[in-house]
């Protein structure tokens, strides 16, 4: 407050006070807008700076398989581009629950990723007692890849056709293995639906994914799986397996001599899915950040020609695209978990 001696005879402040108490005036208003302003700058400087650390990139199956081949190949490609280790880290159990669960949980940081692949849509119904809700809790952020599944099986078995294969089935009740990647795997419900549609008899057989259940097949000791083209693909060009039909829609033009599932069993259509998701609350422009080097890498041309050598064609897109694609696929996969009547307590 000012004092009477600040005031002259009219009661009024005089207009050096008046000057400096306008201008301290002006200050604060101008340090308030510049505060705000460093604000603004400095969320976007964050993900530039992003990452200013290793990044854990969780892969809930064995190392080999499809998901671990997809993500070490753009998980080496982001190091090499954003100067920081991309560690894949394989955490697999509870039908890629487990690994799902430690990202939900995890910070919201930007420096825990998940590899998302079928199984998190399927899972949603699969499971009725889940510890978190997969499309709320966590974020798309980009596409890797869309693949085929192929029917492999021994080369000493006795189908070499799908007719074959279902004729066989029907007068072996209960004698064919089915092997998959893990309980509500797109592996694994491709199969289901494989049996549901062709009336084949098969029995599940859940490994901790594609690799060792790939072991066991070229062991003799399971009959069929329905794998993803990545890990199987090159087992059949090297002929220690056959292929007798793939899932997608339309041959693939890495094996354009296998049929199709469809060309036996009308209307039969099922294809893998694999991308990158966070925590739910990972700051946007961080997950901008890492879309853009994702598309980046996606379309160069040697990853561009390694992803299709495994069968599969990059997944370009914006974070809303592939959060889209996690909603469909969710909603199909809840059809085909009823259809086939699967459920995993």
């Amino acid at each position: 407050m000012a004092s009477r001696q600040d005031m002259d005879s009219t009661g009024a402040m005089p207009r050096r006070t008046a000057a400096l108490t306008l201008s301290s005036s002006v200050i604060t208003r101008r340090m308030a807008l510049g505060l705000i302003a460093v604000g603004v700058v400095a969320r976007p400087a964050a993900a530039q700076d992003y990452p200013s650390r290793p990044v854990r990139w969780i892969v809930s199956y064995p190392a080999g398989g499809s998901t671990d081949i997809l993500a070490r190949l753009v998980g080496q490609r982001l190091s090499e581009r954003l100067s920081q280790q991309f560690v894949i880290e394989n955490k697999p159990g509870g039908g890629n629950n487990i690994g799902t669960e430690a990202v939900v949980n995890a910070e919201p940081d930007g420096y825990t990723l998940l590899l998302i692949n079928p199984a998190n849509a399927i899972n949603t119904s699969l499971y009725p007692k889940l510890n978190f809700n997969f499309v709320r809790d966590i974020a798309g952020v980009a596409g890797i890849a869309r693949v085929p599944n192929v029917m492999i099986v021994p080369n000493d078995f006795p189908a070499k056709t799908v007719s074959d294969f279902i004729a066989y089935a029907k007068a072996n009740p209960g004698k064919i293995n089915m092997a998959s990647s893990g309980n509500g795997t797109s592996v694994h419900l491709s199969g289901e639906l494989f049996k549901a549609m062709a009336g084949a008899e098969m029995q599940h057989v859940p490994y901790r994914g594609s690799a060792p259940a790939i072991t066991d097949m070229l062991g003799g000791r399971v009959h069929v799986m329905f794998d993803n083209m990545p890990s199987a693909i090159s087992h059949v060009r090297a002929g220690s397996l056959r292929a007798l039909a793939v899932t997608s829609a339309a041959r693939t033009p890495e094996l354009p001599d296998v049929p199709t599932v469809a060309e036996t069993v009308p209307g039969y259509e099922a294809s893998a899915w694999f991308g990158i998701g966070m925590p739910r609350k990972t700051p946007k422009a961080v997950v901008e950040r890492l879309n853009r080097e994702v598309n980046t890498i996606l379309a160069e041309p040697g990853m561009k020609t390694r992803i299709t050598e495994l069968g599969g064609e990059p997944l370009i897109g914006t974070p809303a695209d592939f959060d889209a694609i996690i909603a469909a696929e969710t909603e199909k996969w809840a059809e085909v978990v009823k259809f086939a009547g699967a459920r995993v307590d």
